[in-house]
């Protein structure tokens, strides 16, 4: 499996030619870094949850239009997307297959933030050795330690640093991809990773790099 981040929490994952996307959100897209185009392969797209920085519509009706890919995503993402023609396969928690793609989903809740409506959302385990967790640090996640790949947000409103250590340190994953730092400015996000890689890797954890557009990792 090869993984490539494309900014912030958007992700392909390609295995034996099939390609799997999850949220393309605003912060891929608002800079032009990104194109919707690189993604006209795609299969399958996953929406963890229906916040604009997971899920830019305006971005993903031109992939959409692009790879006449296959939408997952919840209740809500079904009802934002239906208006632009979209139609969305519903997830429910449990096992699915998309593509060659297994996927485990987790119901799982945001972390709190300052707003009036939270929206549902899944973390998913893909092929046993790799979870995304979304916008959540869950103790349901708990049950994944020493999962192969561990991505997740290392910055947000949500979070700090130690919030971020503390969580990893009961995951005990054998490697982090970072996500959800696609609004730092490139000089910040190179800072903070430094700072996550000696921490982690005092602990005998790889925590991987992806500071370009396309950068990631293969299992």
């Amino acid at each position: 499996m090869n993984i490539k981040k494309y900014l912030h929490s958007c992700l392909l994952l390609e295995k034996e030619g099939d390609q799997l996307l999850f949220d393309p959100g605003t912060f891929s897209f608002v800079e032009g870094l990104v194109k919707p185009g690189t993604f006209s392969q795609v299969a399958n797209i996953v929406i963890t949850h229906s916040h604009p920085d997971h899920l830019d519509v305006d971005a993903l009706t031109k992939i959409a239009a692009l790879s006449k890919a296959t939408v997952w995503s919840t209740q809500e993402v079904v009802e934002k997307l239906a208006p632009v023609g979209i139609k969305v396969q519903e997830i429910a928690e449990g096992s699915l297959q998309v593509g060659r793609f297994a996927l485990q989903a987790i119901a799982v809740a945001h972390e709190p933030i300052l707003a009036d409506h939270i929206p549902g959302m899944f973390a998913f385990l893909i092929d046993g050795k790799v979870l995304n967790t979304a916008d959540s640090f869950s103790d349901k996640l708990l049950a994944f330690r020493g999962i192969d790949l561990l991505m997740l947000p290392v910055m947000a409103p949500f979070l700090t640093e130690l919030t971020v250590a503390r969580f990893v340190e009961k995951m005990q994953p054998k490697a982090i991809l970072p996500l959800h730092d696609g609004y730092a400015k490139p000089f910040f996000v190179t800072q903070r990773y430094t700072n996550y890689e000696q921490y982690f890797g005092k602990r005998g954890i790889n925590f991987h790099r992806p500071e370009q557009p396309g950068d990631g990792v293969s299992l």
